[in-house]
Formats: structure tokens, sequence, C-alpha cells
């Protein structure tokens, strides 16, 4: 696929399952492309993986439960 040249930032999230009570936290590299029609999309990746959104659906990594509370980490 061609693209123009990605913006980056860094963002980093808490979260508390309100199933089980368990919390994390994650850092986040979030690239904005656009693609050659001018098409905007983002690409998250943690840990040097690409991963979903994590403001679209959270899943617990405890019990798997997707009532999760998403709030600034610190």
């Amino acid at each position: 696929m061609s693209e123009i040249a990605a913006t980056t930032v860094h963002e980093a999230y808490a979260f508390a399952c309100m199933k089980c009570g368990y919390g994390w936290e994650q850092s986040y590299q979030i690239e904005h492309h656009v693609d050659v029609h001018g098409h905007a999309f983002v690409v998250y990746t943690a840990d040097g993986q690409r991963v979903p959104s994590p403001l679209s659906t959270p899943t617990c990594a405890n019990c798997g439960g997707h009532v999760v509370r998403i709030m600034r980490a610190g």
C-alpha cells in the first residue's frame, strides 16, 4: 500500500476491569497515516506488535471481560 509519511505520537492509558477488578497500564505508538486516495487511517502498536485501538473494545487480560474503564495513565 502506498501512503504519505506517518505522524507518530505516544500515548499511555490505564485500564480497570469492572468484572474482576484487574488493573493495568499500556503505552501505545499511534501512527496517523493518509493513503494515496487522501483517506486517513490510524495504526496502533504496543510492545512492537500491531494492536486494535485501545478505545474500541478493550479486553481484560485477566478474565476476558469487556466492561473496562479507560483512564489516563499514572
